[in-house]
Order: structure tokens, then sequence, then C-alpha cells
């Protein structure tokens, strides 16, 4: 009997923990979600990859000098869902981006937003719960 009971409390334990760990992997914490920041730059890498995409974005600061940004994303999952490819963004393209900074001050952020060139807006609508259109506006300081 007491095996058993023991065995039920372990497996109590268990399901009580189990979603606990798999919310702690999708924390955005790290990231300020009451600022947005618009940055200005030029795509240097793209990686399509699980659990998240990375934009790489290199953007040139006030002093001229280029600074990589690393800028979270959703699963290609969640991307395919909106139209996107693992060809959508190509080294060398120029876009502006939004995101919520990193709380750190450090050169990166969660994405809500990118324009390309021609005008056209990419989003990752359900990424930590948030559409674009639901943001507060970005300051006008660009970077």
């Amino acid at each position: 009997m007491r095996g058993i009971a023991l065995a039920l409390l372990a497996a109590m334990g268990s399901a009580w923990l189990a979603p606990h760990v798999a919310l702690a992997h999708h924390s955005f914490a790290m990231f300020d979600a009451s600022k947005t920041l618009k940055l200005a730059g030029t795509i240097k890498r793209f990686d399509w990859s699980n659990p998240h995409t990375w934009i790489w974005v290199n953007v040139v600061n006030a002093r001229g000098e280029v600074e990589t940004w690393g800028v979270e994303g959703s699963s290609p999952n969640n991307l395919i869902r909106e139209g996107w490819t693992k060809d959508t963004l190509k080294p060398g393209d120029k876009v502006s981006l939004l995101i919520n900074p990193l709380r750190d001050g450090g050169h990166g952020g969660s994405f809500l937003e990118l324009v390309l060139p021609e005008g056209r807006v990419l989003r990752m609508r359900g990424f930590g719960g948030r559409s674009a259109e639901s943001l507060p506006k970005a300051s006008e300081n660009a970077r």
C-alpha cells in the first residue's frame, strides 16, 4: 500500500510540474513589452529554426558603427500560417523592424513587425499572445 501511495504522489507531482516547466520555456521576461523600438537595417541572416526563428539585422548606430541585432521570432510552424517561408528574408534585404527591446539594453528584442522595401508588412501574430496592431506605437527614435 505504501508503494502505491508513493507512486501516486510522484505521478501527481509530475503532472503538476510538467506544465510549469513548459511555460518556463516561453517566458518573455527578458523583453520589455511596455516599450517598442523601431530599427532600420540590413538582414544579415534569417534562422528558420525551432523552437524560435531568429532575424539577425545589421543596424548603423548614431556613431556610424554597425551593430548586429538579434531578434527572436515565432516558430516556423506559426510563420507558415502567416505566409512566411524560409526564404522570406534574405541577406542584404533592407528592412525596418518593430521590436520589444531587451530589458538589459542589449542589441536584441522580440519581433513584432517588419517592413520590406516595397512596403510589404510582415507580422508574427500569436507570438507571446500579441499582435502588432494591439501594441503602443514605437517611439520616433529609430536606430
